[in-house]
């Protein structure tokens, strides 16, 4: 017995080899390595020509007028989007109606003729004028006074946004259990009470990952707004080139502000859902490069390599 135990201390753990692992790692690292080498030694890419336009300003008035656009179409869209959710969850058959009506309409209509109908409203209305019975026309003005390329901007990205996000907040009431409602009311909690307290801080569990996508989505939506000859970063890229014919390095400065601007949301967008993801699960607060795949080591693995 005492053999049989000495035997068996002498034994060593050995973990398990994953030579695929590791060699579809190497794969495409060294593709990667490639892409690289090939993109900076490439003097078609004129990276000195991006340097020196990133941050001209031109193209920073841009980034102000994405960013002003970005912002208030998730703002405007997102409350509109909270009252047609709620329309589309009343018993009033008429609210359901039209919630539902406005939300195939938007979403089934491309953004960009949504926006070249908003932009061309004056075709079909050349003045747009308030009346009240009795008093007659109280105001009045000239459509394409009224509707300017940032007001046609505004209202199309507002239109579109709040009929995704009405999906999206009807969705999230929808995932709380008619148990946590039920039990609301026995404590005596009135509707407005129950919507606060109750049902928004658990429906934003199921709303913030949709609604984070959505509002990165929205700023790259709003690319399309240089059709209507609004400044923002694209159309700011594409007033330099078509004076310098540097094509290729200005589309590549937009590039990489479209890509720092969704990274900085991205960002934005994990620590609020880790925010109101607290207490769901047991999980130990990581912070967001811990988070990701390869660089966090369970306690387990930790057990077993020091093992």
């Amino acid at each position: 017995m005492s053999e049989l135990q000495g035997h068996t201390d002498d034994l060593k753990i050995v973990g398990k080899r994953y030579y695929g692992r590791w060699l579809s790692a190497l794969v495409v690292l060294l593709c990667v390595v490639a892409m690289a080498h090939s993109m900076i030694n490439n003097p078609r890419f004129e990276w000195s020509v991006i340097a020196e336009n990133f941050t001209g300003a031109s193209i920073l008035q841009g980034v102000i007028m994405t960013l002003q656009l970005t912002a208030i179409s998730v703002i405007l869209g997102f409350a509109f989007g909270t009252v047609l959710a709620l329309m589309r969850l009343s018993s009033n058959p008429v609210l359901v109606a039209v919630s539902w009506a406005y939300t195939w309409f938007f979403r089934g209509v491309p953004m960009l003729v949504q926006l070249f109908l908003w932009y061309n409203i004056a075709a079909l209305y050349p003045s747009i004028s308030l009346s009240l019975p009795g008093l007659g026309e109280i105001w009045s003005a000239q459509s394409n006074a009224l509707i300017s390329p940032f007001s046609a901007a505004v209202i199309a990205l507002v239109m579109h946004q709040s009929a995704y996000a009405a999906e999206i907040v009807r969705a999230g009431i929808q995932s709380v259990g008619n148990g946590q409602l039920e039990a609301a009311r026995a404590l005596g909690y009135r509707p407005a009470q129950i919507f606060r307290h109750t049902v928004l801080p658990q429906a934003m569990r199921a709303i913030m990952p949709p609604a984070g996508n959505e509002i990165i989505g929205q700023l790259k939506t709003t690319a399309v707004v240089s059709v209507i000859s609004l400044q923002d970063v694209l159309f700011s890229a594409q007033i330099i080139y078509q004076r310098t014919y540097e094509v290729i390095p200005l589309l590549l400065v937009a590039t990489l502000w479209y890509l720092l601007m969704t990274s900085v949301l991205s960002v934005g967008q994990y620590y609020v859902e880790r925010y109101f993801g607290r207490g769901v699960t047991r999980r130990e607060k990581r912070s967001l490069l811990q988070s990701l795949p390869g660089l966090s080591v369970s306690k387990a693995e930790r057990s077993v390599s020091n093992g």
